[in-house]
Parts: structure tokens; C-alpha cells; sequence
């Protein structure tokens, strides 16, 4: 075998590892916001605008700094919700601090995907109000059981208990209450 033929085989593992890991992780992304979609769908309402699932989605994944704000208004985290001790001093998925403060520019994609599956529905023109459908409820409800997910799952309804704030009201929290989160040029990782 010669040392172009390695070279070549190693450039295919490793551009084939890639593209497993980059599946992996959208997976990751699109079970987490399916997950919140289905906790504030209800039947006459879904989850209302970007800007709201972006700042919740924050929340979700950024839980020492959710745990601060529960502090501030004297909660507590439902037992077995805590932050781990590696959630307290590292984040899973970083976001990026945009305009309008945390975002991830993979949204667009994740939603389109879980549209794409039948499992949400978005419409609306300046702001999109996204819905799971009855398919979305129950891969979402399945996703809850499960020991990886149940955590996450009761951390959003948590959110829904104490942060259901319109998408702007949860931008100027997260200004007000965690500045040192938003106070970075934009672009640059949170």
C-alpha cells in the first residue's frame, strides 16, 4: 500500500467521522427543541417567535446561569433538575452572542428538519409561532421518558412555570439579570 493510498483512506475516515459527529449533534439540537416547542405548545397556542425559543433554548443550555435567576426570585430547581457539577463550569453547546443576545445559527436548520418530519408546524409572518403536531407530542412525550432526556424535559417545564415571557420580556432579562452572559462583542462565543 502506498503512502497516497493511506493518505487517502485516513481523509475519507476522517471527513466520514465528520459527518457522523455533525449528525450526532443535530440530533442533539433538534430533540432539545422539540422538547420545548412541545412544553408550551397548548391547544390554542404554540411557542411565539424565535426570539422566545432562542432566549428559552439558552436557559435550557446554559443551566448555572437559569440557576441565578431562580436564586434572584427564591426557587428552587425540582429535585433532580440541578445543574451537575460539570454544568456549573461548562456548557454542552456554546451560543453566540448575536444582536438581540444569545443565538445559534443552527435554528434555522433544526426547525426546518423537525417541519420537514411532520413533527412541528411554524407560521406566521414577523414572527413565527412554532407547534408540534400530534406525531411531534408523541416523539416528544417518548424522548421525556428516557433517562437523557427526563432532566431536560423537567428543566423546560420548569421554565414554562417561571419564564413563559413574551420573547422580548426574556431578552431584557437576560440583559438586566445576566450582563456578564450578553456583555461581549458580537459574534464572539458565550
Amino acid at each position: 500500500m502506498t503512502n497516497s493510498t493511506e493518505q487517502a483512506a485516513a481523509a475519507r475516515r476522517i471527513r466520514t467521522e465528520g459527518r457522523q459527529e455533525e449528525q450526532r449533534e443535530s440530533h442533539y439540537h433538534e430533540a432539545r427543541v422539540l422538547l420545548l416547542i412541545s412544553q408550551f405548545t397548548t391547544a390554542k397556542k404554540g411557542l411565539d417567535g424565535l426570539t422566545k425559543l432562542a432566549k428559552l433554548d439558552f436557559l435550557l443550555r446554559y443551566p448555572a446561569l437559569l440557576e441565578r435567576l431562580l436564586n434572584e426570585r427564591n426557587l428552587s430547581w425540582p429535585t433532580g433538575a440541578e445543574p451537575t457539577r460539570f454544568e456549573r463550569i461548562a456548557v454542552e453547546s456554546r451560543m453566540t452572542r448575536y444582536k438581540y443576545g444569545p443565538w445559534d445559527q443552527r435554528y434555522y436548520s433544526v426547525l426546518g428538519s423537525l417541519a420537514a418530519r411532520g413533527l412541528i408546524t411554524y407560521a406566521g409572518g414577523g414572527r413565527a409561532e412554532f407547534r408540534v403536531t400530534a406525531t411531534g407530542a408523541i416523539a416528544a412525550d417518548t424522548l421525556a421518558l428516557t433517562d437523557e432526556w427526563a432532566v431536560v424535559a423537567e428543566r423546560i417545564t420548569l421554565l414554562k412555570k417561571h419564564f413563559n415571557k413574551t420573547g422580548s420580556a426574556l431578552k431584557t432579562l437576560i440583559y438586566e439579570r445576566l450582563p456578564d452572559a450578553v456583555d461581549r462583542p458580537w459574534r464572539t462565543e458565550i
